[in-house]
């Protein structure tokens, strides 16, 4: 195989006389088993002749290629960067290139594996995600959050120095909290801020610190959850929502089947994208849902306009794959499941072709639950079809059961009937 394909002949030599010359094989290998364009192909092997140079002139050796490697070429180098085409010059190209380079030099152990952190606060955070996991039992997202927070404090506290809870001071939680003013402005962000500060020192006193004089600083603001009504579309819009679907274009189909899962079942963005072929009996008619944000197993009814819509993405439009996942990537890399990140654009879009004016995936959601209290069903039974653990979460909807709302109204002072 020639490693370098078209390349221009300047970055083929350039290529071929540098240290990555022995790995441009193995390189342009990856890229064609995860099904990338031969095109997007060539500007990724060139973008490696680009950062070979650099390699020579900074006189790096192949084995001091790392994250921080290529965070000095990108950041310090490439912008005033001429040695390069336009095109081999883009950083988004670059990024994508060097990112591929690294697994590609650690899948065959030239350079060594992402290391754990060493530092005192990264062992203490470490010991704190273990908390979370195994004693709170928190979602790998939840947890992500926590950690980035309280990175932040610890970080503007002991920096490199060893983590000394005692010398946290109250003040010094106040001055943190307001600094982070701009980040979290509204009621409900700013309660994950309290809570990941809480939970931290909570964590820290099963570790014997005596630090309830911290926990006391930091409380929730308040955010009335119930003051403001569930958005959700009328059945005007949602007639014309349906009426977009079945339009011309690539991933036509996909996008019909994901925006069906959300309006029908009420599925969340990151179930859409986790709903797997195993999942779904057809004979029987059902869905199962396995990692849901509950973290248990549920089972809906299937309808059948969704579970057409979904036979017909994977008869006439799902590319061949051994990937399990019913939503797989269209573009490389392929045999990888869409994200949440595909199927909240794909709603927007259909919100777009559909002249609405909306962009939240999740008005879908409520325009499910609004429309099963419209056909009489009652608040147990949206809970259980939303499969919220407790009723209470359920209570907001309510509000749009007009029905029974009107039977218990008390009638207005002076009113005659």
């Amino acid at each position: 195989m020639n490693p370098t394909g078209q390349l221009p002949r300047n970055s083929t030599d350039r290529l071929l006389e540098s240290q990555l010359a022995a790995y441009a094989d193995s390189f342009r290998q990856h890229l064609t088993e995860r099904r990338y364009a031969s095109r997007t192909i060539d500007v990724y092997v060139a973008c490696l002749a680009v950062f070979a140079l650099w390699m020579s002139l900074s006189q790096l050796d192949i084995d001091g290629i790392d994250e921080d490697a290529v965070r000095r070429f990108l950041d310090d180098h490439l912008p005033q960067c001429k040695n390069a085409a336009p095109e081999r010059r883009k950083h988004c190209n670059l990024r994508a290139a060097l990112g591929h380079l690294l697994v590609v030099l650690r899948a065959r152990s030239v350079i060594a594996g992402i290391l754990p952190g060493t530092t005192p606060m990264d062992e203490e955070l470490c010991r704190f995600d273990d908390h979370m996991r195994n004693v709170r039992g928190l979602a790998p997202k939840t947890r992500s959050m926590a950690l980035r927070i309280v990175r932040r404090l610890l970080l503007g506290q002991f920096g490199d120095r060893p983590v000394v809870i005692s010398a946290i001071k109250p003040d010094d939680v106040r001055r943190f909290v307001a600094g982070q003013r701009e980040l979290y402005s509204t009621p409900a962000s700013a309660g994950t801020l309290a809570s990941a500060l809480r939970g931290y020192f909570h964590f820290r006193t099963t570790c014997g610190d005596q630090v309830h004089g911290l926990i006391g600083v930091v409380s929730y603001p308040a955010n009335w959850q119930q003051a403001s009504l569930p958005k959700a579309l009328s059945n005007t819009e949602v007639e014309r929502l349906l009426g977009s679907l079945g339009h011309g274009g690539p991933s036509a189909r996909r996008a019909d089947a994901i925006v069906r899962c959300a309006l029908d079942l009420g599925l969340r963005g990151s179930e859409v994208a986790k709903l797997g072929l195993d999942d779904i009996d057809w004979r029987g008619g059902t869905v199962t849902l396995r990692r849901t944000k509950s973290r248990r197993e549920d089972i809906l009814p299937l309808p059948e306009a969704t579970g057409r819509a979904i036979a017909d993405y994977l008869r006439f439009e799902r590319p061949p794959t051994t990937n399990r996942s019913v939503f797989v990537r269209h573009v490389a890399p392929r045999d990888q499941p869409i994200g949440p990140d595909l199927v909240r654009k794909a709603i927007r879009q259909a919100y777009a072709r559909a002249g609405l004016p909306y962009t939240r995936a999740h008005l879908l959601r409520h325009t499910m639950a609004s429309r099963l209290l419209e056909a009489g069903s009652s608040l147990k039974e949206v809970a259980d079809m939303l499969r919220h653990r407790s009723l209470n979460t359920t209570l907001i909807y309510a509000k749009l059961d007009s029905k029974n709302l009107a039977t218990v109204a008390l009638p207005w002072p002076g009113y005659t009937a």
